[in-house]
């Protein structure tokens, strides 16, 4: 039999080729999941996990289930017909079976698809493991079914949003999800907003207080102006189909899969879709805070980094892209637009040029040859502070002049950088255990000047994109997907290997 697994995987599509091969060569070829008998019972604890990979959002189809549940009946039935199996049979269930798990748990541990080959602003952190060893430790352990559960994300919004998962399928399955017209009875918009919980009684004639506050959490629960009215947009998200609700749970558990295995046990943790930040400690919502992020064209990108220090009074030096595209034609159309704002002309000499001496109307994004700084002060589109983590696309978070923009319900107004609501309050809980208080972070501000302070402790920052979560309490939370990017990997998991 070890002749001949090793003649059936130079023959079979693997999709794990180099692993199964590099698994099987360090074994000398021997069978993991069959023996003298057949196949063994750990043969049975993988297919049972692989039967469960629909719970964590992904497809059992994936993993050759078919195939393997053909060959086992087979082999099985051989054997009780008092037959020997065929060797080439057992080799070959063997080989799936170890592509299967292989397989799965590469999708476990860090995601079926790269998000980088879609997004080009998507920066994954895959976790690692030598998939190999790990399963030959659970061969020898008997502990299949453990071995696999444990390389998926440890972190609680996954286990959540897991759970959640289920929930959203036995609503879908309940068939209590009516599609509701332009004007719906009070008794149709009752059962949809029974259908999930957020209308507790589902009886009654009348458009009540109960029903305007269960509106109002439905509306809550996806990120809309809280009315308690059925207007149009609320109208349309209480169509959204229980099938695509599940679609977009599975594709939210599969962003999940991209994160680090530690992300810090302290940490900033920005949710773009949601346009809301959040400060963790141990598992805690320390601090949380709306903010403003990057425009569809001007994507605030995903990574996760961290941030060392806050710059107090910040210049602001404006990206070529913003000079040429949005503030050249304000300097057209009013020459005086630099020195209201508190702006300066530099060249490339770092000198500063007087603006009334550059003919504005010839100059065009092509052969735009300066710069342009602008002031700390109550102008500065920075506001009064920036909160570095230096990164390939020169993001951070900042302040903003502009704080009418918090009451907004979609807050995509940036330039791809986070503007946040509390920007004070989150300097003081980063420098704590340093000399910077209140007192002190405000009396610099109040001096003007740019000054640059280090935390004492560098505090991870992970900038995410959730268009669907569950809260601590379980409530599922649904968002929409402002940057279009659930339809591009919706596609990418259907597609076939």
């Amino acid at each position: 039999e070890q002749i001949r697994i090793r003649e059936a995987a130079a023959d079979m599509r693997l999709a794990q080729r180099a692993s199964v091969l590099g698994f099987y060569a360090r074994r000398a070829f021997r069978p993991a999941w069959n023996n003298e008998q057949g196949p063994n019972r750990l043969a049975d604890a993988l297919v049972a996990e692989l039967n469960r990979a629909d719970l964590d959002g992904l497809n059992p189809e994936d993993y050759h289930i078919g195939e393997i549940g053909a060959l086992l009946a087979y082999v099985r039935l051989a054997a009780s017909d008092g037959r020997t199996p065929e060797t080439a049979r057992l080799a070959d269930l063997d080989l799936l079976l170890t592509d299967a798990f292989l397989l799965y748990g590469s999708h476990l541990l860090g995601g079926r698809v790269d998000p980088e080959s879609l997004h080009p602003l998507w920066e994954a952190s895959p976790r690692g493991a030598d998939l190999g060893t790990l399963l030959e430790d659970a061969l020898e352990k008997r502990k299949i079914a453990r071995a696999l559960q444990r390389l998926a994300p440890v972190h609680e919004g996954y286990q959540r949003l897991r759970d959640a998962l289920a929930r959203e399928r036995a609503f879908a399955e309940s068939g209590a999800w009516p599609v509701l017209p332009k004007n719906p009875s009070v008794a149709l918009l009752r059962g949809r907003l029974h259908a999930e919980g957020d209308l507790k009684k589902q009886e009654g004639a009348e458009f009540d207080d109960d029903v305007r506050s269960a509106l109002r959490h439905f509306q809550w629960r996806h990120g809309l102006e809280q009315t308690g009215a059925l207007d149009a947009q609320t109208l349309a998200e209480l169509n959204v189909s229980a099938e695509a609700r599940i679609n977009q749970i599975k594709l939210n558990l599969e962003r999940w899969r991209w994160l680090p295995q530690d992300l810090g046990r302290r940490r900033i943790e920005v949710n773009i879709a949601a346009y809301e930040m959040q400060v963790i400690d141990d598992d805690e919502v320390a601090m949380q805070m709306r903010v403003v992020v990057g425009k569809n064209y001007r994507r605030t990108p995903v990574f996760s980094d961290t941030v060392r220090y806050i710059v107090l009074n910040p210049n602001w030096h404006v990206p070529k892209s913003i000079a040429v595209d949005e503030l050249i034609p304000k300097i057209q159309k009013d020459s005086t637009y630099l020195e209201r704002f508190g702006m300066h002309l530099v060249d490339a000499d770092s000198r500063e040029v007087d603006p009334h001496t550059v003919d504005w109307q010839g100059i065009t994004a092509e052969n735009f040859p300066y710069r342009l700084r602008q002031d700390p002060g109550r102008l500065n589109a920075l506001g009064q502070m920036k909160f570095m983590f230096p990164n390939r696309y020169d993001v951070y978070l900042h302040d903003t002049p502009s704080r009418h923009l918090f009451e907004e319900t979609q807050r995509d107004f940036s330039h791809g950088c986070i503007r946040i609501e509390k920007p004070v309050d989150l300097a003081v809980y980063l420098m704590k255990k340093s000399k910077w208080n209140r007192e002190a972070i405000e009396a610099a501000l109040d001096e003007g000047t740019e000054l640059s302070i280090y935390l004492p402790r560098p505090m991870p920052i992970h900038l995410l994109y959730f268009t669907a979560w569950a809260d601590e309490d379980g409530t599922i939370q649904f968002r929409e997907d402002i940057n279009g990017v659930d339809p591009p990997l919706s596609r990418a998991l259907a597609k076939k290997d």
